[in-house]
């Protein structure tokens, strides 16, 4: 007898799931796998394969359906990052302001390049970001989903030391 892979999924992802659920249709439980992937990530760090079955089983979906969701979003990890994710936009605001001096700095003082984890398993440095929509206070970084703007060198140093602690 199969055991369901849905079981795969903790209570917690699955209180996460069903909130994203009663958003839509009965016949449109598709539309939550966005929300389902989010939840999953936020709870493994990254979008494991079997957890994604599971999310297909789940929302009654062919797994490929929810694989092609997960590989489309530049939000998403397919595979063990760092604990603190850093993304550095690198759109034309940001870049005439400094972006580009920001990443260099970041890749020098954490010893990675864009799309890296530090050995230590402590950061990753997302791959380019073409625009994180805060053109206002440029540059700017994401650090673990929270805006970080008008950046200079010396914030960047301090955002690291206290993510450090």
């Amino acid at each position: 007898m199969n055991e369901s892979k849905a079981a795969l999924l903790s209570d917690h992802l699955r209180e996460e799931i069903d909130a994203w659920l009663s958003r839509y249709p009965i016949d449109q439980q598709q539309s939550a796998v966005l929300g389902a992937l989010r939840a999953l990530q936020h709870e493994e760090g990254y979008l494991p394969v079997d957890k994604m079955d599971a999310i297909a089983e789940y929302l009654d979906m062919p797994p490929i359906a929810v694989y092609e969701v997960a590989s489309f979003y530049s939000m998403f990890e397919l595979k063990p990052v760092g604990k603190h994710t850093i993304a550095v936009c690198t759109n034309l605001s940001c870049m005439l302001r400094g972006a580009d001096e920001i990443v260099n700095h970041l890749e020098s003082k954490l010893g990675i390049k864009l799309g890296e984890s530090t050995e230590d398993g402590k950061f990753y440095l997302k791959k380019e970001e073409e625009c994180l929509a805060a053109c206002c206070g440029a540059p700017m970084m994401q650090v673990n989903h929270v805006y970080k703007e008008n950046l200079t060198i010396e914030k960047v140093d301090q955002i690291l030391e206290e993510l450090e602690n």
